[in-house]
């Protein structure tokens, strides 16, 4: 089935097969068509262009979208949106003075969130998850990385893990797996980190590689968490066993992760609040995406990345949420990219490239989804009228979607 596009006001994000991510300055350019066609056939964008040169195909449903704009979906590289229940308490504590650190020292965060998932079966897990994937894609999102790391046993990461496994085969959007193997440290092995890692490397990672469970392999890397060498442990056998490094490092401390991902040539180094010159160099020359996740620093009250000193270093950025109930409860990429712009001072332009193409490449996805492009997958946001895409950042709390469709078809 064909369906074109007619009347389009702007048609952004529209890029060459070439075009894996963009960088630098580059990130402030966004490439568009006014006035635009777009037309998609058996759910791919096949072609694109001005209105003067509109096809006139037979046997194709035709939708007018005047003063409408149509993008890309949005990419978010990085949740954890199989989790069980909520961290509403700790929200609290927070608001009465408690800091993260506290917190989680007093058997909150993700010890919270590991005990009540540990309880909660398969079926509801995935009950809960769906729900929560569903609201993401009505919100736009049309590709998604999710993360095990709240099960802390091996029985609970393999239930996370085969949860997003079934997610994968329900919902036609592209799904990337995380097998997060050191998140932080059970009870049972608070006094012995070692032993942990030993179980999660020994014991549930040739499970995960070898029911294919996941592509990435990730790690807390932070001061009070797992260190840099526990970082190159982890990593070097997720590396083995055919799993890509995609690491949680510089959140609230730089100790030198970030160089220690680079050397192991990780997709993607994700955080990156607190960041240093060494850090930038070290990703100069590399294929190693930096992730931003301001949504976690608007609700921590932390620090935000400093997007402006990374681009003009040269170098990509990419936006994703983090959802997860105790930092960002959120998967509202849209959000997200108005954050960029409004705290982190993203040109609309840059938050927009980053939201996209470079969170498929964050993802590996850079041949399926991210910009408009024949042959991609035809996961497209439709706005409602607007006068600019400038619109989509500056109005950060109204909704200004008006469908989405993907792989071709309208989500109701």
């Amino acid at each position: 089935m064909q369906i074109l596009f007619k009347n389009i006001k702007s048609l952004l994000q529209t890029r060459g097969e070439n075009v894996k991510k963009v960088a630098g300055q580059d990130m402030h350019q966004l490439p568009k068509i006014d006035q635009a066609f777009l037309l998609i056939k058996d759910g791919l964008i096949e072609s694109f262009g001005e209105m003067d040169h509109c096809p006139k195909p037979s046997d194709t449903k035709i939708i007018d979208v005047s003063g409408q704009m149509i993008l890309p979906s949005w990419c978010d590289s990085h949740t954890h949106i199989v989790y069980a229940g909520n961290r509403e308490g700790e929200f609290i504590d927070r608001i009465n003075g408690l800091t993260y650190e506290e917190i989680a020292k007093k058997g909150g965060g993700i010890l919270n969130s590991a005990k009540k998932l540990q309880n909660t079966s398969e079926s509801d897990l995935y009950t809960q998850s769906k729900t929560r994937l569903e609201e993401v894609i009505k919100l736009g999102t049309g590709a998604i990385e999710i993360k095990s790391g709240y099960g802390l046993t091996k029985e609970a990461e393999l239930k996370m893990l085969r949860v997003i496994k079934q997610l994968k085969s329900a919902y036609n959007i592209p799904i990337k797996a995380t097998f997060l193997a050191a998140h932080a440290l059970p009870q049972a092995f608070k006094n012995n980190k070692s032993a942990f890692l030993d179980l999660m490397i020994k014991d549930v990672l040739p499970t995960v590689a070898k029911e294919k469970l996941a592509e990435y392999i990730d790690v807390f890397c932070e001061k009070g968490y797992f260190s840099v060498e526990d970082t190159e442990r982890v990593m070097q056998a997720g590396i083995q066993l055919g799993l890509t490094p995609k690491i949680h490092v510089n959140q609230f401390n730089a100790i030198g992760g970030v160089n220690a991902c680079v050397k192991h040539n990780a997709r993607s180094v994700d955080h990156l609040e607190v960041i240093l010159n060494e850090d930038i160099e070290a990703l100069k020359g590399s294929n190693t995406m930096p992730v931003a996740l301001p949504a976690c620093s608007y609700f921590l009250g932390i620090p935000y990345t400093p997007a402006k000193e990374i681009i003009s270093a040269g170098l990509p950025l990419a936006l994703a949420s983090d959802y997860n109930p105790g930092s960002s409860p959120t998967g509202n990429m849209n959000f997200v990219v108005s954050a960029a712009c409004i705290k982190m001072k993203m040109t609309p332009e840059a938050a927009i490239n980053a939201a996209t193409i470079n969170g498929a490449y964050a993802m590996d996805l850079s041949d399926k989804v991210g910009s408009i492009t024949p042959g991609k997958i035809a996961n497209l946001i439709i706005t409602k009228p607007i006068p600019s895409y400038g619109m989509l950042p500056y109005a950060f709390g109204s909704n200004l979607i008006d469908q989405v469709y993907v792989a071709g078809k309208l989500i109701s």
